[in-house]
């Protein structure tokens, strides 16, 4: 499997050069003969945009965006700019914007958690050969398999910078929603963190190439 984002220019802005970049999947590619049957599943997966679109990443926009954003409470809106040929250019976003942009096939009543029983089924029946108790579960207890799944969600739809072999609750059940073919609001997860990310002490690239 093959990951990149193309980036150019100096920032200020921390950034993880692994976070939120696109999966590439080619069939041809040696290494990837075991993962045949994996791969024809993630072809069929509704996220495709999110996993694999190549969308260019300029560091002084994303700079300029999380350096301006503030959060509207009142309206649920993402407010900043982008500097473009000298002049500032406005920004607004919103979970709906998320959602059209990305192509995320949810609604905003589309669940963000499952029942715990659930996701745990969801974890066994993919081999998971952990801790059941623990609150996080390790990809690298899953088969190989199934790790090329996870490591997939991990890096390309979660909010942290760094720590991928570490599934959060909310990946759990990103996960179980793709293996059962369930609704989940993707795009509401994205908005949160994207929103955290404006009150944080150390603003970070959170999700550049959806930005």
């Amino acid at each position: 499997m093959k990951m990149f984002v193309v980036i150019f220019q100096a920032s200020n802005v921390l950034f993880d050069p692994l976070h939120n970049i696109c999966c590439f999947y080619d069939k041809e590619i040696p290494k990837m003969v075991g993962f045949t049957g994996i791969l024809e599943f993630m072809e069929r997966l509704p996220i495709q945009k999110a996993l694999t679109n190549q969308h260019l990443v300029f560091r002084s926009h994303i700079e300029h965006f999380w350096e301006n954003a503030t959060y509207d409470e009142e309206n649920k809106t993402i407010n900043s700019f982008v500097s473009l040929n000298g002049q500032d250019k406005s920004i607004i976003i919103t979970e709906q914007l998320v959602r059209e942009v990305i192509n995320f096939p949810d609604d905003e009543d589309s669940p963000t958690k499952f029942p715990e029983r659930m996701v745990k089924g969801c974890m066994l029946r993919l081999g998971y050969n952990g801790p059941l108790k623990k609150a996080n579960y390790l990809k690298a207890c899953f088969p190989w398999v199934y790790k090329f799944l996870i490591h997939s969600v991990l890096h390309a739809l979660s909010h942290r910078k760094g720590g991928y072999d570490v599934m959060r609750d909310y990946q759990m059940n990103m996960v179980t929603a793709l293996v059962f073919n369930k609704k989940y609001t993707f795009s509401k997860i994205v908005f949160h963190y994207m929103v955290e990310n404006i009150t944080s002490k150390s603003k970070t690239w959170v999700y550049p190439r959806f930005v």
